[in-house]
């Protein structure tokens, strides 16, 4: 039995593409991004490494439970997107990914220290 070159080389892209998606299915989705590590590559020089913020900066402390009773996911979220005017405070939103910003916004609740006993 005689197999033209053009039949070999379809059934070997046949095969190759079968491996490439059972290896796909088997990865699963990508994990959640870590939100401390985020946190400490692009909040913390303006937010301090451990969440409490620089006064001179008037950042806010994000370990302080009224700070995190002031505001809601979609607020955090918000900020981290689109900045705070009249603060240094950068937008994001065209730097993370949305589930960047999820972990984030995850992170930075953990730091409530009402929450840490």
């Amino acid at each position: 039995m005689r197999f033209q070159q053009s039949t070999i080389v379809k059934i070997l892209a046949v095969g190759f593409s079968s491996v490439i998606f059972t290896l796909a299915l088997q990865a699963g989705p990508a994990p959640a991004p870590d939100g401390s590590d985020l946190f400490k590559k692009k909040c913390s020089m303006c937010h301090a490494p451990d969440g409490k913020g620089y006064s001179a900066l008037k950042t806010p402390d994000f370990t302080d439970p009224k700070y995190q009773a002031s505001v809601t996911d979609k607020d955090i979220a918000d900020t981290i997107k689109n900045g705070k005017k009249g603060t240094p405070m950068p937008a994001f939103a065209d730097k993370l990914s949305e589930d960047d910003i999820n972990s984030l916004v995850a992170y930075i609740r953990s730091l409530d220290s009402s929450k840490k006993k």
